[in-house]
């Protein structure tokens, strides 16, 4: 069966109305294949450019290229230049747009650290250490800049070759216990044990390397990523986590827009999806689950908006929601065309 025909209804007239063209243009793209060029695709694109929430965000940025503050930009979470420049791609920004290209050319300046990775730093001056290098921003900014086409910069490709060679500790000098302390994802906030939020997110950007330019080392990552996300069930999600909590944190199961530092189920799904491993019959309990969260058939509510912290509010918490809805539109029809 396909993927609408697991729905009991067609979200489809929902997710292209005009009244939201950030989700029109990519529902066009993800759900009904329509190539980035055509008219349609090309015609929402501007229209979502020119409103809200994308039209508040960039309104909101500096002449020099940040927001609230210069430097590296983590802080205040989720205002500052890292996170406007992450949901301005989940948003489907347009990268010929000249604020998001120096929105990129200033992260590129200010994020990356020594070893390769960007770091998270609320500093005004300067680069983050090594030890600030952590998978989860390094993943999501990585992500967000081959998104924006920035592949050949040689400062994206140190990102990514730094995250590969954590991922499966081929030749890394040091290890810092504050950020990434150890290979496989292992993590000092995680009390040294491997991160699945910070796993997705670097595999979220490895799914953007084109197959052709991946390499060796890379596609080790990927795989030994892949077997680390389906080592545990994802729809229960109970991978090591801190010894002061009980049980995995309930982040994993509140499906939302736009996506942070946490993660969800669904975003698992999504990076299992994009680099074609959804249909791993260890992904199958957590799809069953993902189709047990509609709220009302062919809809999803968005249970983690982050409203009031971002620069605007992009969807109301609790209410039915078309990003989330795309989202996951998104992962059924990958696991079932």
């Amino acid at each position: 069966m396909s993927w609408l025909g697991l729905l009991e209804d067609d979200p489809l007239p929902w997710l292209l109305e005009d009244t939201d063209p950030a989700v029109r243009a990519a529902a066009l793209v993800r759900l009904l294949d329509l190539a980035p060029g055509d008219s349609d695709v090309v015609r929402a694109r501007a229209d979502a450019m020119s409103a809200d929430p994308i039209l508040a965000i960039l309104a909101a940025q500096e002449p020099a290229g940040f927001w609230v503050k210069a430097g590296p930009g983590y802080s205040p979470k989720y205002q500052s230049t890292v996170w406007q420049l992450i949901f301005l791609d989940q948003l489907g920004a347009d990268r010929a747009d000249e604020r998001i290209a120096r929105a990129c050319e200033y992260v590129l300046r200010h994020t990356p650290t020594s070893a390769g990775g960007m770091g998270a730093s609320g500093m005004l001056n300067g680069s983050p250490p090594p030890s600030r290098a952590i998978h989860c921003l390094n993943g999501n900014l990585l992500r967000a800049l081959l998104g924006f086409g920035y592949g050949e910069d040689p400062r994206v490709q140190a990102a990514v070759d730094w995250a590969a060679r954590t991922i499966t500790g081929h030749d890394v000098p040091r290890w810092y216990a504050s950020g990434t302390s150890g290979p496989g994802f292992e993590c000092g906030a995680n009390e040294g044990q491997a991160c699945a939020w910070g796993a997705v997110k670097e595999l979220l950007a490895l799914a953007r390397v084109p197959p052709s330019q991946r390499g060796t080392l890379v596609e080790r990552a990927v795989d030994q990523g892949v077997e680390f996300l389906l080592s545990r069930d994802p729809a229960t999600a109970d991978y090591p986590f801190p010894s002061y909590d009980t049980k995995p944190s309930g982040a994993w199961f509140a499906l939302g827009f736009p996506v942070a530092y946490v993660t969800d189920v669904l975003q698992n799904l999504e990076a299992l999806a994009e680099l074609g491993r959804v249909n791993d019959s260890r992904a199958a309990n957590a799809l069953q689950w993902l189709l047990g969260q509609q709220v009302v058939p062919g809809r999803w509510r968005n249970r983690h908006a982050y409203n009031r912290k971002t620069t605007v509010d992009i969807e109301h918490q609790g209410s039915t929601s078309k990003w989330v809805t795309l989202r996951a539109c998104t992962v059924l029809k990958a696991a079932f065309p």
